[in-house]
């Protein structure tokens, strides 16, 4: 029997309070796929300039991809909406049951799509491919764990943090042990009262010939280098890694490296678990440990946050804290930061803030307290942050922790990899070190890479991560797929595509992100870094460095180039036309006139696809 075809999406207007099934065009389907590439397709086309991210306007999608539930490793979907953090599109990817129970209870939709806004709390429930709209008045104010408890199926919810529209609310899955984490879908959900959508379904059952794909990918990435590296040690040997090359962002971002980074990195991880999510996998998950009263579910980018970045060594302090973003549903890396900011302000005396604990690097207790006043915006201090770091910072100065188009920056340092800071400026939702992290490489040959290797570096994996997150892959198995980019697995249920036709599909998605951001304003004024990295960085493999601002200049030049952008980040109308984006494009978004040139080596017919 054949697997089912994707060809829908549910639209629920939570305004209306309908339910409505539609068929997605053919042609979106066949040139973006699912995931973040449909996701764009829907939000460029629904949404006008200046919608605001918290009112009923906005759009909020869950979106898988048209393999979901079949793919290797585990399944994923995607949060798709505009950022109430950034005002640029935002696209954050979550793994766990609920993707897999969406994909069985969904079978021929890509997944929903939620607007309006409800008058009292509500929920879904999704079951046989039906959606219903229900009260939740007696969840609102309940925390992850406390949601998952009182549904039943696999939930995805906010926590106080979403209620409170934070402006980097997560929405959590599997009672906060997972996330879809950056840039505040959890607001936007917050904002259209929708507390939790809960799915029944079970995984769906692949055809023969996709359950010996699934049986060859699952071996190729357990054998793979990625899937030896995250069985070992997960993401959380990230602290290890950040630290060995002198990029661990310390003490809000003034030092390189951390004394007591093995405290709190992998060996200490694996002596406090008590075991690992998917125990019987061969890649098998995240460490599970216990986190005060609580479980958790450590990653890398908590733990450098939360742990070196406020100066907190002790590992059952830092779990601690995770837990408490978690529970909350509120970002770790972008919380992590806000409470990094307040400390440096308060150690610079640069702010005069009025609260009741002394917020100072290392303790724990101070920054657990002030992360509950964040989610609930209970105190002035915890309702400034709680729209994030830039926004404390236009009210009350002190510009000490980094932030690009708003977002705070994960902990790898810029200055120890200028590859990196390409990538963090460049990144279509902000400050991001998911859609390409050249430092995972640039670090060990700081003074063998060019710029141009940077540049081909980072628009090579800004495209084909866009390929394989419309493919809506899990983001490490998913490097199994790089040399056809999932062609093989797209015939399998009869969609054409092969790996040249792919790389262009990711080109054509970064593409239609980067003029949704246009039109919202964004220009090259945006795709920087601040003046805090000219400063050198004071320790560690990578003392002395710093980010080169007229060197960076060029190189954004190089980029811009390999994109066919102008020298102000704006596609050309030739680069519309070229990657079929000509026919979307609408008399709102500004196209530039000519592409960028640059002293950098750059071919234009070079492959940027890595």
């Amino acid at each position: 029997m054949p697997s089912p075809v994707r060809r829908d999406v549910i639209r629920v207007d939570l305004s209306a309070g309908t339910v409505v099934r539609e068929r997605v065009p053919d042609d979106w389907r066949h040139d973006f796929l699912g995931g973040k590439g449909l996701g764009a397709r829907y939000l460029y086309a629904e949404l006008d300039a200046g919608t605001d991210p918290l009112g009923p306007d906005n759009r909020l999608a869950f979106f898988l991809g048209p393999l979901s539930g079949y793919l290797p490793a585990e399944s994923r979907y995607a949060a798709v909406t505009k950022s109430p953090l950034t005002g640029a599109f935002l696209d954050s990817y979550s793994g766990g049951s609920f993707a897999d129970a969406l994909a069985g209870a969904l079978p021929e939709a890509f997944g929903l799509i939620v607007q309006g806004a409800a008058d009292e709390p509500v929920r879904l429930t999704v079951a046989d491919g039906d959606v219903t709209v229900e009260s939740a008045a007696d969840l609102w104010g309940a925390d992850a764990a406390e949601v998952d408890d009182a549904l039943a199926g696999s939930v995805a919810c906010i926590g106080p943090a979403g209620e409170n529209e934070v402006a980097y609310a997560t929405v959590a899955s599997d009672g906060g042990d997972h996330h879809a984490g950056r840039g505040g879908a959890g607001a936007v959900m917050g904002a259209k009262r929708l507390k939790a959508v809960a799915v029944h379904g079970d995984s769906p059952e692949p055809t023969p010939e996709l359950a010996a794909l699934r049986e060859r990918y699952d071996d190729a990435y357990r054998d793979d280098d990625t899937g030896r590296w995250q069985a070992a040690g997960e993401t959380v040997e990230s602290v290890d890694f950040a630290n060995e090359v002198g990029v661990l962002s310390t003490r809000g971002w003034q030092g390189g490296t951390f004394d007591d980074a093995g405290d709190i990195g992998v060996e200490a991880v694996r002596e406090a678990a008590t075991g690992r999510e998917n125990e019987e996998d061969a890649v098998p998950g995240g460490f599970r440990v216990e986190a005060g009263d609580d479980e958790s579910v450590p990653r890398g980018g908590a733990l450098m946050s939360l742990g070196a970045g406020l100066g907190i060594d002790d590992f059952d302090d830092v779990a601690r804290l995770g837990s408490v973003c978690d529970l909350l549903g509120m970002d770790a890396i972008s919380a992590g930061n806000a409470v990094a900011w307040v400390m440096r302000a308060v150690d610079a005396a640069a702010v005069d803030f009025e609260t009741d604990v002394d917020l100072a690097f290392g303790d724990a207790d101070a920054a657990a307290a002030l992360l509950e006043a964040i989610a609930t915006r209970s105190t002035d201090l915890g309702d400034t942050l709680a729209d994030g770091v830039e926004a404390a910072r236009e009210r009350h100065g002190a510009a000490t922790v980094p932030t690009v188009k708003s977002m705070e920056l994960p902990a790898y340092d810029p200055r120890g990899a200028a590859g990196m800071a390409l990538a963090y400026a460049t990144s279509d939702r902000g400050g991001c070190h998911r859609r390409a992290r050249p430092v995972e490489r640039e670090a060990f040959a700081r003074d063998e890479w060019s710029d141009a290797d940077r540049v081909a570096t980072v628009v090579g994996a800004q495209n084909v991560r866009s390929t394989l997150w419309s493919l809506v892959v899990d983001d490490f198995a998913g490097e199994t797929m790089w040399e056809d980019l999932g062609a093989e697995w797209l015939r399998a249920v009869g969609l054409d595509h092969d790996r040249a036709s792919l790389a262009t599909l990711g080109e054509r998605v970064w593409t239609l992100v980067r003029l949704f951001n246009v039109r919202e304003g964004f220009d090259r004024a945006d795709d920087t870094l601040p003046e805090l990295f000219e400063d050198p960085l004071p320790d560690g493999p990578a003392a002395g460095r710093t980010v080169d601002r007229e060197a960076f200049e060029a190189m954004l030049d190089a980029y811009y180039a390999a994109r066919g952008w102008s020298v102000e980040g704006l596609p050309t109308a030739e680069t519309v036309d070229r990657l079929g984006l000509g026919p979307v494009v609408d008399d709102e978004t500004p196209l530039g006139s000519a592409p960028a040139v640059t002293p950098v080596e750059h071919d234009p017919g070079r492959d940027y696809s890595p």
